[in-house]
């Protein structure tokens, strides 16, 4: 694979103690950073003690038992290695802006480090898969690679086939157009062109990776649940004020912190 690359770019994957981004843990990361300079890829594997219990359904996906984790590092002590690691690297996944990137975030707020994805540009191929030919990774990698997942759901298995994927949606969709659903033509958006494709599949209506923040069409953040739904947030200081008490994440309560200390509206 020869990514055309203006920074390092770095697919990863996730496996955890469950699926709920704020309460869950991380017990397995696994990452292959892409360099800009065309130098050899980087693989990194990593398992670690969640200090957390490991939900039955999830071992039935992963198969990483507690025995197997419980002597094992916890991310605090992997935290600046894996900081210094992803450095100011774009990212890429499958799924990960609704959950690795998330779960991430999470992780190391809660060691007292802010991880921010502000200035990088976020490649989730399922997004592509998805818009382009909706089926699951499994299928993709057959669809798009002609081979078979083999240990489907262990990280580093999802992730070299997740960045195999990416490759050849670069190949198969050369200078194919997309419609959208008002029926506009955008001409041959996915090509070898990591901001092309960040910006052909980002939502910028969002402003955090669960939803819960949105912009409307005068550009005002506006709560995106619940009964303020669709009320412009800095009006709301009550609402904010409660999010910072509340099991929210953590992007979502900086986000409510930086409305009300008015440094976003």
């Amino acid at each position: 694979m020869n990514f055309k690359l203006d920074r390092d770019l770095i697919f990863f994957d996730i496996e955890s103690t469950g699926t709920d981004v704020v309460k869950d843990r991380i017990i397995q990361i696994a990452l292959i950073k892409y360099y800009k300079d065309g130098s050899d890829p980087i693989e990194k594997n990593i398992l670690m003690n969640p200090q957390y219990p490991i939900k039955p359904d999830a071992i039935k996906v992963h198969g990483i038992t507690v025995d197997m984790v419980r002597n094992k590092p916890t991310f605090k002590e992997f935290a600046v290695e894996l900081l210094d690691f992803f450095d100011d690297a774009d990212l890429g996944g499958y799924n990960s802006k609704r959950f690795d990137i998330p779960m991430l975030i999470e992780e190391f707020a809660r060691v007292g480090i802010d991880f921010s994805v502000q200035n990088r540009r976020l490649i989730d191929a399922q997004q592509i898969f998805y818009k382009m030919e909706p089926r699951t990774l499994k299928a993709a990698l057959k669809f798009y690679c002609g081979q078979n997942l083999e240990n489907a759901h262990d990280a580093m298995s999802d992730t070299k086939a997740t960045a195999q994927v990416f490759w050849g949606q670069i190949e198969k969709y050369k200078g194919v157009n997309y419609i959208d659903k008002d029926n506009q033509i955008i001409e041959a958006p996915i090509k070898n062109d990591i901001q092309a494709i960040h910006d052909f599949i980002s939502n910028d209506n969002n402003v955090d990776f669960t939803g819960r923040f949105s912009r409307n069409s005068e550009g005002y953040i506006v709560f995106n649940f619940g009964s303020n739904k669709g009320q412009e947030a800095y009006k709301n200081p009550n609402t904010l004020k409660w999010i910072l008490n509340k099991d929210f994440p953590a992007q979502v309560k900086n986000i409510a912190k930086a409305i009300l200390d008015g440094k976003m509206k």
